[in-house]
């Protein structure tokens, strides 16, 4: 990535304006077209959402980006439309044992309502209030008990592949624990054993740190640091880690570049949060407030320097660093993304999930003192943003239902469209990337406007 210094929220700002025009139409048209009774929208094809059996880990992207146009705007019928279909639509997600996403699906919604309840910019009713807390609070413990412990000292919350799986994506699922925790709640078990909801996810973060994010520290022939895996598996007999995995990578050994987004952003939120998280909380959970945050913040920035020697100039980066056609690029980093080349599919929404775990941890840093960090990676959010608030990342045709372009689901299963006349999938979106360049504007439009400064536990 060539980090462009000129930009600045502000300079970003007339491009937003012009972005939730069109993002605010293409939330409608899916709303009117989508039949519930068909599962949940998660990717398009030919530019139509479609959905893939999987798990429904999706829905509360689709709410959530009508509860984020509404929050940017204030067009009463967003915020209408996402809390009409939380109520009817989202409970199910909040009682769900089977998944390790809890965090996507019920703070992109419930989440967002309480947040926008608390910042005053819907009517305050306490009832209503309530409704999401409860929500949050039971969708934190039942992520919490999806748990493995291992032979180190710490557990993790399992992936639906079953108990022997950590997933990097995870780690964004960790602020629904936190958030719950922070409301009081715990996870009661058996005996009326109580088990601290904030303990757990303190456990998760170091599990998925130590074994997941690489730091050139020859833990195998290519460690190199900033690598992210995908999954790594461990033996639920003793407890020990066996191997890295994969399952939308190309290889355990090479980085798929949404897993690497996830633990950017993971981690960057992470650290504002515990930034407000007394020691006295954290020690009774085998770990000093100071080590802890370490250990954060070098996964946070060993993922934040893999991705800019790693991406486009712009920013946007190949699905996996590792896949078989991008050493025919060469040195590629230093060239315009092209995500119409015949040969490996670039991943916009990768790139939408990292921009903001770089401006939330360009914003940590600058709080910490971290001048020259600190203003590094805020400027390489706005180089992202920048990519992706026009074309060909953004999609503007009305025949679209799609906002941000060139999104990848599961190469390795073929199931992302690959449109006539292509050799690669391009030119198709998916909820996820649609949401966190939600997610990213609203940051960006918030600095701009010098606005309250969004987190999951306002």
């Amino acid at each position: 990535m060539k980090i462009q210094r000129r930009l600045s929220a502000t300079k970003l700002r007339p491009a937003i304006d012009q972005f939730l025009k069109l993002s605010g139409r293409k939330i409608l048209s899916i709303d009117r077209g989508w039949n519930p009774a068909d599962g949940t929208p998660v990717f398009t094809q030919k530019g139509q959402y479609t959905t893939r059996g999987w798990t429904e880990w999706t829905q509360g992207f689709q709410y959530g980006c009508a509860i984020l146009q509404y929050d940017m705007t204030g067009d009463e019928q967003f915020l209408e439309l996402g809390r009409r279909q939380t109520v009817d639509r989202m409970a199910a997600h909040v009682s769900h044992v089977g998944v390790h996403d809890h965090g996507f699906n019920n703070l992109s919604t419930y989440g967002n309502l309480r947040r926008l309840m608390r910042e005053g910019r819907i009517d305050h009713d306490p009832r209503e209030l309530e409704f999401y807390e409860l929500a949050i609070k039971l969708s934190g413990a039942v992520q919490a008990a999806r748990w493995t412990e291992t032979a180190y000292g710490t557990g993790f919350i399992h992936s639906f592949n079953g108990p022997h799986s950590l997933f990097s994506d995870t780690i964004r699922s960790l602020r629904i624990l936190c958030l719950a925790d922070q409301l009081g709640h715990v996870l009661m078990a058996e005996g009326d054993k109580a088990h601290n909801l904030l303990g757990r996810a303190i456990e998760h973060a170091l599990t998925t740190a130590r074994f997941n994010v690489y730091y050139g520290e020859s833990r195998d022939a290519w460690d190199v640091e900033g690598r992210v895996v995908h999954e790594s598996i461990f033996n639920t007999k003793d407890g020990n880690y066996r191997c890295p995995s994969t399952q939308q990578g190309y290889s355990a050994f090479s980085t798929w570049t949404r897993g690497l987004s996830w633990i950017l952003t993971g981690y960057a939120e992470q650290l504002e949060f515990f930034r407000t998280v007394k020691g006295s909380q954290i020690e009774p959970h085998g770990i000093s407030k100071r080590k802890l945050v370490a250990m954060m913040e070098r996964a946070a920035i060993a993922s934040a320097e893999f991705h800019i020697e790693n991406s486009f100039v712009d920013g946007i980066p190949f699905w996996d660093t590792g896949a078989p056609g991008v050493a025919s690029f060469g040195r590629y980093t230093n060239t315009a993304s092209d995500p119409y080349n015949d040969v490996e599919p670039l991943d916009a929404s990768a790139a939408a999930i990292s921009a903001q775990g770089y401006l939330r941890l360009g914003n940590y840093l600058l709080a910490k003192g971290d001048q020259a960090r600190g203003e590094r990676y805020r400027t390489a959010a706005f180089t992202i943003a920048e990519a992706l608030l026009q074309e060909p990342y953004l999609s503007t045709s009305p025949k679209h239902q799609g906002i941000t372009l060139h999104s990848i689901y599961h190469r390795p299963n073929n199931w992302d469209y690959v449109p006539r006349g292509r050799k690669i999938p391009c030119g198709e979106s998916a909820m996820w990337g649609d949401y966190h360049t939600m997610e990213l504007a609203l940051l960006v439009k918030r600095e701009a406007e010098g606005d309250i400064y969004p987190t999951f536990y306002s």
